[in-house]
């Protein structure tokens, strides 16, 4: 009997990134790429895991693990195409209201997805940034979080925000305490407060801009006090996908149907006499 070759029977890893895409869309995506014409700014509502654990017969946390995965290849896709920052909804405020398993299994995972993201995000030249009421997480994953933050602070080809323990009204509570603050101190005329000021004083302001595409999975559809202030010219995309499986090919539809967008800002398009 003939010796098994040692890597005759390897474990078969997946194509991620533009490489899990077929040709036609890979080559659809360069060409929207190079034309200027896919979003600099994507954020998500990571929505459905547990739905789709539960279709399953299996437990909530399975969804979330499966999420991860999504959170790979869409952050490796988002990368690969030259997008300039991707914001996930990974954990809201109001997600400390559910049973404690499940918010110790989410936060646990947030842990392992750090340790074990950190190389690929240091190879990918992302910075990871996190935003929201962090002095609320628990310690290990502050600390956790910040290993990570620290050593990509310096990388510049994509931004990764996490917002984690956020939620859009508290974080436009905390500008307008801050504002008052300052006004109270006369370092601040009232006056002087306008929208760049606002946005100055927001948990996301390190991002730069705001989101050109919000996209929520699973099929609902509303914000869930997602990035409020933010989003008040996004295009919005609700997509019935649920997102442990919202992979590469989902994302892809989503930037695909935003080049059809026609955005107009509250002004006319073309010249075009409409509404």
């Amino acid at each position: 009997m003939q010796p098994v070759a040692q890597n005759q029977f390897a474990q078969f890893t997946p194509a991620s990134g533009l490489a899990a895409l077929p040709a036609d869309t890979r080559d659809v995506l360069h060409k929207l790429s190079a034309a200027g014409q896919l979003p600099q700014h994507v954020a998500i509502i990571m929505d459905g895991n547990g739905r789709w654990a539960r279709r399953r017969g299996e437990e909530r946390s399975a969804g979330h693990r499966a999420g991860a995965d999504s959170v790979r290849a869409v952050t490796r896709l988002a990368r690969e195409i030259g997008l300039k920052s991707l914001t996930l909804y990974a954990f809201s405020e109001q997600n400390w209201q559910r049973p404690p398993a499940e918010v110790d299994a989410l936060l646990g995972l947030l842990v392992e997805y750090l340790a074990s993201e950190i190389d690929e995000l240091k190879r990918s030249d992302i910075k990871l940034l996190a935003f929201g009421n962090l002095q609320r997480l628990p310690l290990a994953v502050r600390m956790v979080l910040e290993t990570t933050l620290a050593a990509t602070a310096n990388h510049q080809t994509m931004k990764l925000g996490l917002c984690l323990s956020y939620g859009g009204r508290e974080e436009i509570v905390q500008a307008a305490q801050h504002l008052a603050t300052r006004v109270a101190k006369g370092q601040l005329k009232p006056e002087q407060i306008d929208e760049a000021a606002i946005e100055a004083e927001l948990w996301t302001a390190p991002l730069g801009g705001p989101p050109d595409l919000l996209i929520r999975t699973s099929g609902e559809q509303r914000l869930s006090n997602f990035l409020l202030w933010q989003s008040a010219y996004a295009e919005l995309a609700f997509v019935p996908t649920p997102w442990p499986e919202f992979r590469e090919l989902a994302f892809a539809a989503a930037l695909c149907d935003y080049t059809r967008r026609d955005r107009r800002f509250g002004g006319l398009s073309g010249g075009r006499d409409d509404a």
